[in-house]
């Protein structure tokens, strides 16, 4: 493969992946009834209106299921790897393309709950007290997933324990995700 290639490949893949990121960012953060005021949520929500605008004439919102930015982050993906294909001489079939792409989603959502529930960590040992705006919408997006895991294991002497075995169950979970990915290969 020639670096113009690798370069268009590359370009591709980087753009298309962080704006679906920005897209299960807005999926997630309304599932979760993050503040909608925050300037982050606001951005995101302008970031995908329009895209989205079309899917949701025919996918509404169900309470705060917003399942247009859900299938949007899907046909981003599916654009992704087609420009991706086209330019690598890969092939894709109709329904591989499709399963590929919704494993690819269901891994990035992973993704962002793994490496938030870090930052969260982190911040808690640095700045316990911050009321960054990023660091606000990384606690509203993972309080409604830590929750069950406070119940079983409540924090113990001042420490959360909770966060250990979330890890673990993300980390659970990626096992499947990625054996699912790699059969159909």
């Amino acid at each position: 493969m020639n670096p113009f290639d690798q370069a268009g490949i590359y370009l591709v893949q980087t753009l298309g992946g962080l704006y679906m990121l920005i897209v299960l960012l807005r999926f997630l953060l309304q599932l979760s009834h993050a503040n909608f005021y925050n300037p982050i949520t606001q951005f995101l929500v302008k970031a995908t209106h329009l895209p989205s605008k079309p899917i949701r004439m025919v996918l509404p919102t169900y309470k705060s299921f917003d399942m247009a930015s859900l299938v949007l982050a899907i046909l981003t993906k599916i654009v992704v790897t087609i420009i991706t294909s086209a330019i690598s001489g890969a092939v894709f079939g109709g329904t591989e393309l499709v399963v590929w792409s919704v494993i690819a989603t269901i891994a990035l959502i992973l993704e962002i709950y793994f490496y938030g529930l870090l930052a969260v960590i982190i911040i808690s040992w640095v700045a316990p007290h911050s009321t960054h705006p990023a660091i606000t919408l990384l606690q509203q997006l993972l309080e409604p997933v830590m929750a069950p895991f406070r119940k079983i294991i409540p924090p113990m002497g001042g420490i959360d324990l909770s966060p250990i075995f979330l890890i673990l169950a993300i980390n659970l979970i990626r096992i499947f995700v990625n054996a699912a990915g790699q059969a159909l290969l």
